[in-house]
C-alpha cells in the first residue's frame, strides 16, 4: 500500500494527504495502519477529509475512517458494500460470509435488510473456504479483510477502499451516513489462560454449559455470548455483546468466574 495507494486514488483524482508511506524494513504497522488508525483519526478531522483509509503491512486488510474521526470496521464496510450490491442485484445469493466475531450489530443489520449471511470460524482462510464452496462472492471479517471474489480470492484492501469510495460518489452519501446503518453493540473479550488439554475439555462441564444457558435466556435475543477455545494459543475465549457496556461486564465476568472455579484457575 505504501507504494501503490497514492497512485490508485490520484489516479482516480482524490485530493490526498498520505501518512505512514516511507517503509524502511522496520517499521511495518508502527503506529500506522489498520492495526493503529489513531494517527488516520487526527490527520482525517484536522484535515478536513471525507474519508480515511488505514491499510496493514500487507495490504489485505483495511479499517476506514468517517469524516467525523471514528472508525468504521470490517463489519461495517461489509454491509455498506453487501447492502449496494443487494440492490443491484449482484450480491450471490444475496449472502455475506462472515467469522463468528461480527458483531451482533452487523447481524441485525442484515437481518433488517434482508441479507443473508453464512458464518463460519474465525480466520479470512475460512471465509474464503465457505465462499469458494458455496458460490458466494463478498465475505470477510471485523478486523478489516474484506474478500470480494468477482475480483480477487483473497483480502484486498485497496480494492475494498476502491469500493467503498465509488458507493459514497454514487449515493451521495458520507461515510458515517453510510455506517450509522449498523448499531455495533458494546463487546467485551476475555482471554482465560488454561492447559491445551483443557480448552475443549472446559466446553463439556455441566456448571459452565448451565451459565452460559443462563445468560442467553437473560439476554432474551437481544445480545450475544460466544465461548470457545483459541485455535493457537493455550486460552479459553469468553465474548458477549449486549445493549450497554454494564450488560457486557455482568455477562462476561459471571460467564468467567464460573470457569475459573471450575477448571481450578485462581
Amino acid at each position: 500500500a505504501s507504494t501503490s495507494a497514492r497512485q490508485i486514488f490520484a489516479d482516480l483524482g482524490a485530493q490526498l494527504t498520505v501518512i505512514g508511506e516511507t517503509p524502511d524494513g522496520l517499521n511495518i504497522n508502527l503506529n500506522v495502519g489498520s492495526t493503529h488508525p489513531e494517527a488516520l483519526q487526527e490527520v482525517v478531522k484536522e484535515s478536513g477529509s471525507a474519508i480515511g483509509l488505514a491499510f496493514d503491512g500487507d495490504s489485505d486488510r483495511l479499517i476506514a475512517v468517517d469524516e467525523n474521526g471514528d472508525i468504521v470496521d470490517g463489519d461495517k464496510i461489509m454491509y455498506i458494500i453487501g447492502k449496494y450490491l443487494s440492490e443491484k442485484g449482484q450480491l450471490a445469493q444475496n449472502t455475506i460470509v462472515t467469522t463468528v466475531m461480527s458483531n451482533l450489530g452487523f447481524h441485525k443489520a442484515l437481518n433488517r435488510e434482508g441479507i443473508n449471511k453464512a458464518v463460519t470460524a474465525v480466520g479470512d482462510r475460512y471465509v474464503v473456504e465457505e465462499m469458494r464452496k458455496s458460490g458466494y462472492n463478498l465475505g470477510g471479517e471485523q478486523s478489516g479483510h474484506v474478500i470480494l471474489m468477482d475480483y480477487n480470492t483473497t483480502g484486498d484492501g485497496q480494492l475494498s477502499a476502491v469500493q467503498l469510495t465509488k458507493i459514497m460518489k454514487e449515493t451521495g452519501k458520507s461515510l458515517s451516513e453510510l455506517a450509522a446503518e449498523v448499531t455495533i453493540y458494546p463487546q467485551k473479550l476475555v482471554n482465560i489462560r488454561v492447559e491445551n488439554v483443557m480448552k475443549e475439555k472446559a466446553m463439556e462441564v455441566p456448571a459452565i454449559k448451565a451459565i452460559i444457558e443462563k445468560m442467553e435466556e437473560e439476554m432474551a435475543g437481544n445480545g450475544r455470548i460466544l465461548v470457545r477455545p483459541s485455535g493457537t494459543e493455550p486460552l479459553l475465549r469468553v465474548m458477549a455483546e449486549a445493549p450497554t457496556t454494564e450488560e457486557v461486564d455482568y455477562y462476561v465476568d459471571t460467564i468467567t468466574d464460573v470457569v475459573r472455579a471450575e477448571i481450578g484457575i485462581d
